[in-house]
């Protein structure tokens, strides 16, 4: 599957432009992810390629509209009607909402788009809370400092972000940090 076949995928069923912005946000990251966990050669490294990983983070949350109001099929609805999507990208996209579909995340593409899914979106709401609203002014200081507050972005569920040590072996500053600076590469397509 290219990346281009997955964006169309992507926009023929989500049409909210900020869950758009969302799913590249978590493009660039898992790409980043890809990098720099392929430099350190880990053993338990997915096979996959840097695109796979990109189009995980691209696509999954493709049936987010689809599976509003029912968060136990969010994850599993693509994957009945787009027959396409190779094995570890769709058991990658399956498990990041494992708490819901009960489809446990086994490597690290896996946890990789269960751990950058969260933080993307508490990252676009640090932006959103700075004098510019611009991904430039951000610090992995900012965000650690806005993570621990309970009432700031609520929505955002922690207990994934955290699990980035554990799961993926990274540091939670770096991990901060990797997804800020991502997410920055692309700034200009995200509006922030």
């Amino acid at each position: 599957m290219t990346r281009e076949e997955a964006y169309k995928i992507l926009t023929k069923y989500l049409k909210n432009p900020n869950l758009i912005k969302h799913c590249l946000a978590c493009e660039a990251v898992m790409k980043a992810l890809y990098k720099r966990l392929n430099s350190e050669e880990k053993s338990s490294f997915a096979k996959a390629s840097e695109e796979n990983w990109g189009i995980t983070g691209l696509l999954h949350d493709a049936d987010y509209e689809l599976s509003k109001g029912h968060p136990e099929k969010h994850g599993l609805l693509l994957f009945e009607i787009e027959k396409n999507i190779p094995d570890d990208i769709a058991h990658a996209i399956k498990s990041h909402n494992y708490e819901n579909t009960k489809v446990s995340p086994e490597n690290l593409m896996d946890w990789g788009i269960t751990c950058t899914d969260q933080l993307t979106g508490l990252i676009v709401a640090c932006a959103l809370v700075h004098p510019d609203k611009k991904l430039a002014s951000l610090s992995p200081h900012f965000i650690l400092k806005r993570m621990k507050e309970k009432s700031f972005a609520k929505g955002a569920d922690r207990k994934p972000i955290f699990m980035c040590e554990e799961k993926l072996g990274i540091p939670l500053e770096e991990f901060v940090e990797l997804n800020l600076k991502a997410m920055q590469s692309i700034s200009k397509e995200l509006g922030l």
